[in-house]
């Protein structure tokens, strides 16, 4: 090969090699803008999930104030609620006791005992129903079939005659129920 032919070859060697050298700061370049490009995205990405992330705190944070005070003003309600039932029950008593103070008050000038019981038996009568209007209802028990989901044993003494045998032969102590619920159960005798 002549001198010229391989000064020719080598220029072209060089001219092959800077072409190769450009294409390739072509191709960092491209890749480096691409990797900034990529990490641009996903800081604007991160970014983005931060102020979403803030935004589902606060509106945690606010629910969970709001729920709280919430449940704060339902048993405040509920409490108030409460109270004032009892009142109502008492305001419905006080004209019961406004009968048995005049009842006592009359006791000591009474010369007739008859209108004495009479008084006593309207002022019974009137509280009775003051408790039936409130749901209390007496537990019939004496007679009954004895019934340990209302009624109590104090004793058990021999039945009278056999078919009283499992029955209540006497009731010591009244029970009642409140609106089908046994507030008291009613204290028998047993026969047996």
């Amino acid at each position: 090969m002549s001198k010229k032919a391989h000064k020719k070859d080598t220029e072209k060697k060089g001219k092959e090699k800077e072409v190769n050298k450009n294409e390739e700061t072509l191709q960092n370049e491209e890749v480096q803008q691409e990797q900034q490009e990529a990490k641009k995205e996903v800081s604007e990405n991160v970014e983005e999930l931060k102020k979403q992330l803030q935004e589902l705190n606060d509106k945690y944070l606010r629910l969970s104030a709001e729920y709280d005070n919430y449940r704060k003003r339902t048993l405040k309600e509920k409490m108030e609620l409460t109270k004032s039932a009892g009142a109502s029950v008492i305001l419905a008593l006080l004209p019961v006791i406004d009968d048995f103070d005049r009842a006592l008050a009359h006791l000591d000038d009474a010369k007739d005992l008859d209108a004495v019981k009479e008084g006593i038996l309207l002022i019974y009568s009137k509280f009775k129903e003051f408790l039936a209007q409130q749901g209390v209802t007496e537990i019939e028990a004496t007679n009954k079939e004895f019934d340990t989901d209302h009624h109590e044993a104090i004793t058990k003494i021999p039945a009278p005659s056999e078919e009283m045998k499992g029955k209540v032969i006497d009731t010591v102590e009244k029970g009642y129920m409140l609106n089908d619920k046994v507030i008291r159960f009613a204290k028998v005798v047993v026969g047996e």
